[in-house]
């Protein structure tokens, strides 16, 4: 073997560095990601959304009717389930939500419904209303 008379030397000790830990030196072999943020990027490009449909005039007449139904009924606090589109931050489309919450306010000027839990969603992408008992 070529390197058998060395093994009987003593191991060489730096007196200006410091010797590594163990997780340290492991470090040195780990995978190295060249291209930071590649996969993410991948994976949002690859996000389906959905274009927003919208509601034919007999529709937003019931919508209409449910809202001044539950306008009288506010201070029953009435629990309700809404289906609404909520528009992508980062990109065209969106996606359609449902939650359940007690109804707090309707604020027909700035078209927008306020549920008790301080979420506040547009009267224009509202879809659908269910009022829960």
């Amino acid at each position: 073997m070529r390197y058998e008379d060395l093994l009987d030397h003593p191991h060489h000790v730096s007196e200006k560095h410091p010797a590594m830990s163990l997780r340290e030196r492991a470090a040195q072999f780990s995978p190295f990601a060249a291209l930071t943020g590649h996969s993410a990027a991948i994976q949002e490009t690859a996000r389906l959304t959905e274009e927003e449909r919208h509601l034919d005039e007999n529709r937003l007449q019931e919508l209409n009717e449910q809202l001044t139904l539950l306008e009288s009924r506010l201070s029953e606090r009435p629990v309700i389930t809404i289906r609404y589109y909520l528009p992508d931050e980062k990109k065209e489309g969106g996606s359609y939500r449902c939650i359940q919450g007690v109804l707090r306010r309707i604020d027909r000027h700035n078209r927008e419904l306020s549920l008790e839990d301080g979420i506040r969603i547009p009267l224009d992408h509202v879809a659908d209303i269910e009022i829960d008992g």
